[in-house]
């Protein structure tokens, strides 16, 4: 806003202010620092850009392994920075979308390529090289359904939705959908799984299957039901599903702001709330506020007498929703979205939410006492709820901004509303909301975001005088957590939102060395042990610039560290404090390796070392260095026993390693640009190329001979596909263990030899788990994993697995059996489930490899 709401709030004490068209003026155009940072004003798409962009992308085809099948379709389109576009493609197989496989393309007017991210799901679908992977299992991929569309959405809701209506029509899309597993990388092998780091898994496809994405946005029972799901176009079966109502629990008023200037319209002697100075187009024609009055549709657009709205107080449950109290609401909400708007626009030079200024609503008074506000995609819309047993009015400007964020990452990431890309969209939103809340306390004018926000989500509406969430230290809420772990895919996106959050709040406002403090990280373990801030407004300007031009739906926890430390380059440059800065926040959490900071400025020099490796032959060897100080960009060169490596002139360097590499020694040579030169040499890591021969211990792992070579509870082995939802891992057959919904125990137990000789032992296995608990704090089923010697007596207990750890998806678990070595031992797998709610402990792929 661009009027001083402390002096506004002063000088309308005595006499009411009338604001209409004539009273608002236009937003300020922004100047200052940061210019070179804003995104572009809106652009239509360029037909011609699209096709010259599409050509260049099908030439890339053969240098990945694509056939001629595979193709290019626009997803969306928006403005980047400094005149360029932002291009969203989605890959398509025999014309049909590959879920969640895209490419997001950065262009100049020209149509030249700026830089590229993708999310790349296509390796072994088609006939191309890449089919190998897959073992051509997946070669000629028949793309013709069995189930129709509206058959699959019938399937959606008969199974999970009886009795409900639908406010906006169903869709079903015809996909590919990956069958994905997440494995480790070969350093991250032996880890516990305590010790695991988000960057050592990697996601791979297992397979794919033809099917529909189903979106339903329903009401059952007053209250709205909306759901995305993933339906076997083949025989109906659900392969996924998750809920889509991306919503803020609690939010709102000018209840909580005072006397505030709104923007309205006149109409025949009337005013209306349509926003004449935000927006065009969409439903309304401008930003807008209508009244659900009660309802689950948007209702009727907010009119008045007069230019004079609401009472300041929270709304009386029960009465008129269009009276001078009735009106609070709707003036908390169109405060909140002109504060929302003026701070994208302002600061980011990002008009509404698509980027193009299209305009949206919000509609007030949804539902009965509802404690709730959500974003709907089908309306590119927001409702808010009056509150009830738990929340005042859900209007304030934080919850306000945190809606709105979800419009935001709909228009151009459209991170997935499920696993770690959802989390990564509850925490966009929390951001967007803490910075809208911070630009609105500070005037509502300029080009930054100054400090000011509390940093905490949602703690104006709320009645028990605690906030949502904690941003700076998630767990105080008591279910979220402060870091990442390989579990968290599996929670509540409003709580795996957590560590997200807490790293931008360091990002923006470092942390502290005091264990004790709220604002302590256990995994900053480099110089200083407090890492410093980079302030609201540099932080934000990183996570938009990696949220709309780099992330993809899919993204997760460790592919958002790398695209927010490209962001930060980007705008700051390779070894800049705020690129140091972004790899300390996310190390913070547990994403990626700490670095040390260069805080005085000093002369360059190598704060990460190459690190040896032992690979086996034909594997790739990665060696990476890191550089602070001196003067940025920095020069790299690649060294092999002291010789300088042609074209091996970036931050990393990897090569597939043969037997004659045994022993060779890698270093890097850094320069900065300053004249003179400063250079930096770092130390030499050993590359270690071993051939030895795996072999595998464990009969039938992948349990494709039904119960050959297993002891036990035998039963659990079979076909169960459709049963549950789940899938095997790979091949046709797989164990299910417990899912039984009452008092069970279940085990799956094979004994293998482990010679004298050996050199590494090492157990694996895929491991689906999947809970109908409700505790978010109570292990009621468990999943044991032991070994034991041939009299039965217990050696060692490697995991225990309860419904604590559910997580969508195999997860794929490594244990190092080397301290076995010389024995006969029992691998034992044993599944105890209580007398209520099932459990199940899906099984595939055991492996004992020694060498």
């Amino acid at each position: 806003m661009n009027l001083n709401k402390r002096l506004l709030a002063a000088s309308m004490a005595a006499v009411p202010l009338l604001l209409g068209t004539t009273v608002e003026a236009a937003s300020r155009a922004p100047s200052g620092p940061g210019m070179s940072m804003r995104m572009s004003g809106p652009v239509a798409p360029n037909p011609q850009q699209v096709v010259v962009l599409q050509s260049k992308l099908l030439d890339t085809r053969a240098k990945y392994g694509l056939d001629q099948d595979h193709g290019f379709l626009l997803a969306a389109q928006h403005p980047g920075s400094d005149g360029t576009y932002v291009s969203r493609f989605a890959h398509t197989y025999k014309g049909v979308r590959v879920y969640q496989s895209e490419s997001v393309v950065v262009s100049d007017a020209a149509g030249n390529i700026v830089s590229e991210s993708a999310a790349d799901r296509r390796a072994g679908l088609g006939r191309g090289a890449s089919a190998a992977s897959l073992g051509q299992r997946f070669a000629n991929f028949d793309v013709t359904p069995a189930l129709t569309p509206q058959g699959a959405i019938e399937q959606l809701v008969r199974t999970g939705a009886p009795g409900a209506s639908h406010v906006s029509p169903p869709t079903a899309e015809l996909v590919i959908y990956p069958v994905l597993k997440r494995v480790r990388i070969p350093s991250a092998f032996h880890k516990r799984e305590s010790q695991l780091n988000a960057t050592d898994l990697v996601t791979q496809v297992a397979g794919y299957e033809l099917a529909y994405l189903v979106k339903t946005r329903m009401i059952n029972a007053d209250r709205p039901l909306h759901r995305d799901a993933i339906v076997s176009a083949v025989d109906g079966r659900v392969l996924q599903q998750w809920n889509a109502l991306q919503t803020e629990t609690g939010v709102g008023k000018s209840q909580y702001n005072g006397q505030v200037p709104v923007s309205t319209s006149s109409s025949g002697g009337s005013f209306v709330m349509k926003d004449p100075l935000r927006g065009t187009g969409g439903r309304y024609g401008a930003n807008t506020i209508t009244n659900a009055d009660h309802g689950s549709t948007a209702g009727e657009v907010y009119t008045n007498g007069t230019n004079t709205w609401g009472d300041g107080q929270q709304y009386v449950a029960g009465g008129s929703t269009t009276n001078a109290n009735g009106q609070t609401a709707a003036v908390n909400a169109l405060w909140g979205m002109m504060n929302t708007y003026d701070t994208l626009k302002n600061v980011l030079g990002w008009h509404s939410l698509d980027g193009n200024n299209t305009a949206t609503y919000i509609a007030a008074h949804v539902y009965n006492n509802y404690d709730n506000a959500y974003y709907s995609d089908s309306c590119k819309c927001m409702f808010i709820g009056d509150g009830g047993t738990y929340f005042y009015s859900l209007g304030s400007v934080d919850v306000i901004g945190h809606e709105m964020g979800h419009g935001v990452t709909a228009a151009t990431s459209n991170l997935a509303y499920y696993g770690e890309s959802g989390g990564l969209n509850e925490s966009a939103s929390d951001i967007n909301g803490e910075m809208t809340e911070a630009y609105a306390r500070g005037g509502g004018t300029g080009s930054t975001v100054p400090s000011g926000n509390d940093w905490l989500i949602g703690m104006e509406i709320s009645r028990s005088s605690d906030p949502l969430r904690w941003m700076y230290k998630p767990s105080k809420d008591g279910s979220s957590p402060d870091a990442w772990s390989s579990s968290i895919g599996g929670l509540d996106v409003h709580y795996s939102s957590g560590p997200n959050n807490r790293m931008f709040y360091f990002l923006s406002q470092g942390s502290k060395a005091d264990s004790g403090s709220d604002y302590y990280s256990p995994y900053l373990t480099k110089s200083p042990r407090a890492m410093t801030g980079i302030g609201n407004d540099k932080a934000y300007r990183i996570w938009f610039r990696a949220l709309t031009t780099k992330f993809t739906s899919s993204t997760d926890y460790a592919d958002a560290r790398a695209k927010v430390i490209q962001a930060a380059q980007e705008l700051y440059g390779a070894g800049s404090r705020e690129a140091i800065a972004v790899q300390r926040a996310y190390a913070a959490i547990n994403v990626g390796a700490d670095v040390d900071e260069n805080t005085t400025g000093g002369p360059l020099v190598i704060n990460a070392q190459p690190q040896s490796v032992t690979v086996a032959p034909g594997a790739l060897a990665s060696f990476s260095v890191g550089a602070i100080g001196g003067k940025p960009p920095y020069k790299y060169q690649w060294m092999r026993n002291g010789a300088d490596i042609a074209g091996a002139n970036n931050a990393s360097y990897s090569l597939q390693a043969a037997a004659n590499d045994n022993g060779a020694r890698f270093s890097a040579r850094v320069t900065d640009s300053a004249s003179p030169a400063g250079t930096a040499s770092s130390s030499a890591a050993t590359l270690t190329v071993e051939a030895s021969t795996p072999f595998e211990r464990i009969t039938n792992g992948g349990f494709e001979s039904q119960a050959a070579g297993w002891f036990g509870t035998t039963g659990v082995i079979g076909s169960w596909v459709g049963y549950n939802n789940e899938v095997p891992y790979e091949g046709r057959y797989f164990a299910y263990l417990g899912g039984n919904g009452r008092t069970a125990t279940e085990s799956l137990r094979q004994t293998v030899n482990i010679p004298p000789s050996t050199k590494s032992a090492t157990l694996t296995y895929a491991l689906h788990i999947d809970t109908d608990e409700f505790s978010g704090s109570i292990a009621y089923d468990k999943l044991v994993v032991t070994v034991k010697n041939s009299a039965g007596t217990l050696l060692g207990t490697l995991a225990t697995y309860s419904n604590l750890d559910k997580a969508p998806g195999y997860q794929l678990r490594s244990f190092d059996l080397t301290p076995y070595k010389g024995q006969l031992v029992t691998i034992s797998f044993e599944m105890n489930e209580d007398y209520s709610l099932q459990t199940s402990f899906t099984l595939d792929k055991v492996s004992v490899i020694t060498q």
